[in-house]
């Protein structure tokens, strides 16, 4: 493994030295966007346009980055994003990102296409008990799923709502990526693929063969009234779908275009964040993920009203240089630059960031 000297010193040498080692398939697969790339590429601008206008002479004594959510006590407003097969960028893949996340006492979101047993990747971070579901095609098979992660220890759960299909990927086409065979979603193995009715003189291959397997909020009733534990909605742009997943019991939700891996030209997430706030009031607990880079990125994000973010790439990158040690170095980098952006900017506490503080150029 990489020791402590010879790790990047910060996050962009991460990026950079990850992306330069990463194999065509792994570059297609977890740093490109769908399409042209444009939404992956408004999640990092919509940051980049945001300014900060800081406070001076403040009382900083005594101040942290603790925070509550869910009823949950967090070191930090973070935590791991779930993405898929990271086995393809280190042998021990979820298993060494879980180790990363417990050195720093940061909650770790596993994906249900992870490519390590779910009970051996919570074992090594007994704090990570978030699970991100996929709907399974049916309501037996989805809610057999969360019974599985429920069993395992993990007690707070993220539906993705926004990832019916896979975008069109062009760097994956293009570089012909397709899992190796020691690499699979290990947990989905006992799950059949729902049946699809195939239809004589079809008007659509997708919509005939796939629309009557996706969720509809009829379904998402269904499985919040059906689990003992919070359910997250993973994948909101609309206030109005914000509203409604609020209205039906849904324990928050995540502001979320997949990385910018799905729908190519849907909004920022940040661009989306303030009209989703305005919709649902302050305190329901609104998070977002994409195009978080650096600490000053959460500070602005929990200006515009999300409670806490989730970060992706940057923990991919950190996996790829140098494992758990990788990952670990990466969320202290991104908690100690938002220690900073506080400090700076006159904050010494979450409860101090305010909207008044930023300004979006948008």
């Amino acid at each position: 493994m990489t020791g402590s000297d010879q790790l990047p010193r910060t996050l962009s040498e991460y990026y950079s030295r990850a992306r330069s080692g990463m194999s065509p398939h792994n570059r297609a697969y977890f740093l490109a966007g769908s399409g042209d790339e444009q939404t992956a590429a408004a999640n990092e601008a919509a940051f980049l346009q945001a300014q900060v206008t800081p406070r001076m002479l403040r009382d900083l004594r005594g101040g942290s980055t603790e925070m509550s959510l869910l009823g949950q006590k967090l070191a930090a407003p973070l935590l791991i994003a779930p993405f898929a097969y990271q086995r393809l960028l280190h042998d021990e893949g979820e298993t060494a990102t879980a180790r990363g996340a417990e050195a720093q006492s940061i909650k770790m979101v596993l994906s249900a296409q992870s490519s390590e047993p779910i009970e051996k990747v919570r074992a090594n971070s007994s704090g990570s008990d978030w699970f991100q579901l996929h709907w399974m095609g049916d309501r037996e098979n989805t809610q057999a799923l969360a019974q599985m992660a429920l069993a395992a220890g993990y007690n707070r759960l993220i539906l993705t709502v926004d990832a019916p299909v896979q975008g069109v990927r062009d760097q994956e086409i293009e570089a012909q990526f397709q899992l190796p065979p020691d690499v699979s979603a290990v947990n989905l193995a006992q799950f059949t693929p729902p049946r699809i009715t195939r239809h004589e003189n079809a008007r659509s291959v997708i919509f005939d063969h796939i629309a009557e397997t996706l969720p509809t909020w009829e379904d998402v009733v269904w499985l919040i009234e059906s689990l003992q534990a919070p359910l997250l909605l993973k994948g909101i742009l609309h206030p109005e779908d914000a509203a409604q997943a609020q209205r039906i019991g849904a324990a928050g939700i995540i502001v979320s275009n997949h990385g910018g891996r799905v729908l190519d030209r849907a909004p920022a997430t940040l661009s989306a964040l303030p009209s989703i706030i305005d919709k649902v009031g302050p305190d329901y607990p609104v998070l977002l993920d994409g195009g978080i880079r650096r600490g000053v990125d959460i500070l602005i994000a929990l200006a515009l009203g999300a409670k806490a973010v989730l970060v992706g790439r940057p923990i991919a990158c950190g996996l790829a240089v140098a494992g758990d040690l990788g990952v670990s170095h990466v969320l202290r980098l991104l908690r100690d630059e938002l220690e900073i952006a506080m400090l700076l900017s006159g904050c010494a506490t979450v409860e101090d960031i305010h909207r008044e503080m930023v300004h979006l150029k948008l």
